[in-house]
């Protein structure tokens, strides 16, 4: 089974055990889950909340969690060579909701979000493409998160470049 094959067959399980009233998370998965997890460098509460929102609010879709994951694994493997980061970004070492870059407002937030989100760096209560994520996304060019976060890769992190992309997708 290839390992996107497998992402949503556990995304699938998790969400009906969710929509049955099961909302204990590890207790959804195996040690062959936890296994498969760590080997595209997912923690385990990251599907969690994209289960958690899609069963709650409507999205984001799965497919949507797989391109993220898919984006996640890719940088797993090719930039940290399949070693997870030690480092683990709390909301306190986020930039604030209103703080600005070029004048756009919470695109520091987003832009610090990414990063981490690429390294797998975020603490299991913080989620990229949280429902903030996506109405800033939806309202500046209405960005899918997968390629927003493509985006950050490619632009290394530099802000200016994320600016100069937000601008051009919403205009």
């Amino acid at each position: 089974m290839s390992w996107n094959e497998k992402f949503l067959e556990l995304f699938r399980r998790c969400l009906s055990n969710y929509q049955g009233g099961k909302d204990d998370f590890i207790s959804d998965y195996s040690e062959d889950d936890l296994s498969f997890l760590s080997s595209i460098g997912y923690k385990p509460r990251e599907l969690f909340d994209f289960v958690e929102d899609l069963a709650d609010e409507g999205a984001p879709t799965e497919s949507t969690a797989l391109l993220i994951a898919s984006v996640r694994r890719d940088y797993f493997l090719v930039v940290q060579n399949g070693t997870a980061s030690p480092v683990e970004v709390t909301r306190g070492d986020l930039p604030s909701f209103n703080e600005e870059f070029d004048t756009i407002a919470y695109l520091p937030r987003i832009i610090a979000k990414a990063i981490a989100k690429l390294r797998g760096e975020l603490h299991p209560d913080v989620m990229f493409s949280c429902g903030g994520d996506r109405k800033f996304l939806r309202e500046n060019g209405d960005i899918h998160p997968a390629d927003f976060l493509r985006h950050i890769w490619s632009a290394d992190g530099d802000p200016q470049k994320i600016s100069d992309f937000i601008r051009q997708s919403a205009s």
